[in-house]
């Protein structure tokens, strides 16, 4: 691997990985070990990097050996249904400054990304996302990125960059590769009103936490749309995930962001996922990190059993429906999988829409927004992407 020197070997203790079990994820993971040769990634599926950066958090600055901990959660876990060639690469440590530690995860990303590889970035702060998102930047790819978050992380003009600011210095990136943003959990307790309408006119997608609580299901039509998943752990309540100095009595459940999680892995668009702001410095006998250690089992179990289905490569996999809506010219098409039974439609067929952005006219969807189109009404989740490629 080209960027191997930025990444530092797994260093645990030697009875962490229990070796006496041969089931357990310890003896399926590949690991970075000091003294051996760095790991051979060329049929490598999923890397997992440990990044040592909270310079910038906000309310939350960690101690070092997160990573670590969620990994000696992790390799005790018992294989499940599934068999991945899965890498743990180590960890990116502390640059001189936190731009550098940005550099040498978008170095270590692009060469994944490029190498299609899909890395489990176990932070460290959430302003990490914005290291990742420059690694799409320099592959020249238009992304979507959803945030698992209790808030928005725009700040204001005049904050530097923290983990309550990144997706601000996102947005205002020129050239932009972001196509659409999309917020599952906020809690309006903790937004600015000003913020939401802001999301609102920039036809970005957010979801309130009472709302997505009350039918979880349809958070996956999001998950499948989107290329980077950050989650922050402060979206979860303090009952299951203590390891945030900021948790709060309300949030997700840990069954949910499993759930989460879960959809993340099936997602065959995702093509990074980051669990970030975990503090164990407050994580209560451990249990933060062995909620992720289970949220990163889920992923997998749901990466496994990935479909590959793509209405625009197989379409004889699929139904397709038309739905005429008054209030367009051409009607919705709908494309619903035979093997799945999962939704997905169609966004300005016969308009002119530039190369970059044709990857995102076929959307997916829920039987919820087909419901809504046979009543002779737009879906909100396709008059937003309309708008955005108008």
């Amino acid at each position: 691997m080209e960027n191997s020197f930025f990444l530092q070997p797994v260093d645990l203790p030697d009875d962490s990985s229990s070796l006496k079990t041969e089931s357990l994820l310890a003896t399926q993971i590949t690991q970075h070990i000091a003294g051996k040769q760095f790991p051979d990634i060329s049929t490598c599926q999923v890397a997992i990097i440990g990044v040592e950066e909270s310079r910038y958090a906000a309310k939350n600055a960690a101690g070092s050996g997160g990573p670590d901990f969620v990994r000696q959660c992790l390799y005790n876990l018992h294989e499940g249904p599934f068999k991945l060639e899965i890498t743990d690469l180590g960890n990116i440590m502390q640059g001189h400054t936190v731009e550098d530690t940005y550099t040498a995860l978008t170095e270590v990303l692009v060469e994944l990304l490029e190498k299609k590889i899909t890395p489990i970035i176990i932070g460290g702060s959430q302003d990490l996302t914005y290291g990742c998102y420059k690694a799409y930047e320099k592959l020249k790819r238009i992304i979507n990125i959803v945030a698992v978050d209790k808030q928005f992380d725009l700040g204001t003009e005049e904050n530097s960059m923290t983990s309550e600011s990144y997706l601000r210095k996102i947005i205002v990136q020129q050239p932009n590769y972001l196509f659409n943003y999309s917020n599952i959990g906020y809690q309006s307790y903790h937004v600015d009103q000003a913020a939401i309408k802001l999301m609102e006119n920039m036809f970005f997608d957010v979801s309130r936490l009472g709302v997505v609580r009350s039918d979880l299901h349809e958070t996956e039509p999001l998950i499948r749309n989107t290329d980077l998943l950050t989650f922050d752990i402060g979206a979860i309540r303090a009952g299951d995930a203590p390891g945030h100095a900021a948790a709060g009595p309300n949030g997700f459940y840990g069954d949910e962001a499993c759930q989460i999680a879960r959809y993340a892995g099936l997602s065959e668009k995702l093509t990074a996922i980051g669990f970030f702001e975990y503090n164990p410095k407050f994580d209560q006998r451990g249990f933060t990190a062995n909620l992720i250690a289970q949220m990163i089992w889920y992923f997998l179990e749901g990466f496994y059993n990935r479909k590959n289905e793509d209405p625009a490569v197989n379409m004889d996999d699929f139904i397709k429906y038309y739905v005429p809506v008054n209030s367009t010219e051409e009607g919705i098409v709908f494309y619903r999988s035979k093997k799945t039974d999962r939704w997905w439609m169609e966004i300005g067929a016969k308009l002119n829409i530039k190369n970059e952005y044709r990857r995102h006219n076929l959307i997916p969807c829920s039987f919820k927004d087909y419901n809504t189109a046979t009543e002779n009404d737009i879906p909100d989740r396709w008059w937003k992407a309309y708008q955005k490629l108008m």
